[in-house]
């Protein structure tokens, strides 16, 4: 327990205590499904955290749905299900207050409760004296121990509070404690607070009290995970958080970066050693679930975080892996990546070529140097578009395709009566001897032009049928310029087993989004058929 650790001494395991499914979905555009919450719940599990708090019985539909669900439906191999409340109302009885009961008819073995731990709140927001505060707390905790459940309770605003009445913040602590509580979690609620205010608050704590102590951190300061990791320093054991930072307003602390710091760089056990290695699939993973895209940056497990644009660090990384990477990737199921930039060197290209399947040679890595970063002055984009770079890096070796030749292709979008637009694209190619046209009506002209073209080659590859666009971004480069400004487009497309990117860059937008939509045709057509057309 946090008590018995002398100072200095960091404790050598933190529970991991997983708020996604009620104080993540808090956040602003997130809805999950009681089938979500489920799902999320298997990949917590399988991630290996102590802790999962599903939601608050009681409050609404869903969640009673979900408690209902969960026995039957999750079969948890590592992690314990939390349900979560709060403590009776004020002037109330614990055995009669309905947030109370439908904690014990959730079932789980253990409980969350939260309390106003800021004399502020408990004047100001309950509306009733210091002195029924605490006895709301101890109340509370009493009940739900009598009835044999483990209690933890939730210090709101408890790093506020201290600040302002230190002897009523611990009085709130020291009632829950009284009262049988396991774990009492101090909770940075309105996400203020500074890790060296963290160090010397949670200090300031051990010795005082005989249960184990946990922590809460919102990232309004952008110090959610840094406060954690400080809190555990002074002997914190549990850690609440959500995985990918989700949470209200600027969310909860990230446990995709405060796992492995803890584990990786501090040496305290939280999850289980083997399933670390799991960590950025799992947190991809939900992300998937709760329909938000994944941040590229995100520490440890991001898309980019072991991305390597510079030339200098790329060459460096050739000769030693931890030249530019803090850990090895693998370690939390991660992987280094080279991205082909006007930054890359000689290196940077020839890495990047090897891992397309391409060997060149030392004057084709100067022609794509030379070639990119002329590119990349008008434009374009290849760090963001692996398939046009594959082609580009081909061309340099001779290279070109001949699935088929552009004869021309017109687009034109008839406004209607009522307000409904119709675009229809055709297009003249010719595909060996064969002279063919196509013409298909889209809701845009790239979705007209990619119909055009599909019809036009499908008598010839059929492959294309399995090959689809799943994304289409345009940027304007220079937006002084107004309407007359060059814009780039950018196509990912996939054939379900792998995925690729490609760019176009004109002050037309719809020659822009031909020349991306042909780069991601011919690059399809190389993975599809493995056939390379060339001349």
């Amino acid at each position: 327990m946090s008590a018995d650790l002398p100072l200095g001494v960091l404790p050598a395991h933190v529970d991991i205590y997983d708020t996604t499914l009620r104080d993540g979905s808090q956040q602003e555009g997130l809805s999950l499904t009681v089938d979500d919450k489920l799902r999320v719940a298997r990949q917590l599990d399988s991630l290996g955290v102590a802790y999962i708090e599903g939601g608050w019985p009681g409050a609404n539909p869903k969640d009673e749905e979900f408690f209902k669900r969960a026995p039957l439906e999750l079969k948890l191999s590592t992690a314990e299900l939390v349900a979560f409340g709060s403590t009776r109302r004020p002037s109330g009885k614990a055995e009669d207050d309905v947030v109370l009961k439908a904690l014990v008819a959730a079932g789980t073995e253990t409980v969350c409760i939260v309390a106003k731990s800021w004399d502020y709140h408990v004047k100001e927001a309950l509306r009733t004296s210091l002195e029924e505060g605490v006895k709301m707390v101890h109340d509370s905790v009493s009940y739900l121990v009598a009835g044999g459940q483990r209690v933890f309770l939730d210090a709101e605003h408890f790093f506020d509070g201290y600040k302002a009445n230190p002897k009523y913040a611990r009085r709130i602590l020291l009632a829950a404690q009284d009262a049988g509580a396991s774990s009492l979690v101090l909770c940075d609620t309105n996400g203020g607070s500074l890790p060296f205010e963290v160090e010397e608050i949670v200090g300031s704590l051990r010795g005082d009290f005989s249960v184990d102590l946990g922590v809460h951190f919102h990232n309004d300061s952008g110090c959610a995970v840094a406060n954690s990791l400080a809190a555990v320093r002074e002997g914190a054991t549990q850690v609440q958080g959500c995985v990918n930072g989700y949470g209200e307003r600027t969310g909860n602390a990230d446990l995709t970066s405060t796992i492995p710091n803890l584990t990786l760089k501090m040496g305290v056990d939280t999850i289980p050693r083997d399933r670390i290695k799991v960590l950025t699939s799992v947190s991809r993973h939900i992300s998937e679930i709760v329909n938000l895209a994944p941040s590229n940056q995100a520490p440890y497990v991001g898309h980019s975080a072991f991305a390597h644009k510079a030339g200098l660090h790329v060459s460096a990384l050739v000769r030693k892996k931890d030249a530019y990477e803090h850990i090895d990737p693998a370690e939390v199921g991660n992987g280094t990546r080279y991205v082909v930039s006007e930054m890359a060197g000689r290196q940077s290209v020839a890495i990047k070529a090897q891992e397309l399947g391409l060997e060149l040679e030392g004057d084709e890595v100067k022609t794509v140097l030379e070639h990119l970063k002329d590119l990349e002055h008008k434009g374009y984009h290849f760090e963001a578009a692996d398939g046009s770079l594959e082609l580009l890096m081909r061309k340099a070796k001779g290279w070109s395709q001949q699935y088929f030749t552009l004869e021309s292709f017109r687009v034109m979008t008839d406004y209607r009566e009522g307000g409904e637009a119709i675009t229809e694209a055709t297009v003249k190619l010719y595909i060996g001897e064969d002279r063919v046209i196509a013409t298909a009506e889209g809701n845009g002209p790239v979705n007209a032009l990619d119909g055009a073209l599909r019809k036009a080659l499908s008598g010839h590859f059929f492959e294309l049928s399995q090959m689809y666009l799943t994304d289409f971004r345009v940027r304007v480069l220079d937006s002084s310029l107004g309407s007359g400004a060059a814009v780039r487009v950018l196509l990912d497309s996939t054939d379900g087993s792998d995925s690729w990117a490609t760019v176009g860059v004109s002050p037309n937008i719809i020659e822009a989004s031909w020349h991306a939509l042909v780069d991601s045709i011919v690059v399809g057509l190389l993975k599809l058929t493995g056939v390379e057309a060339s001349s």
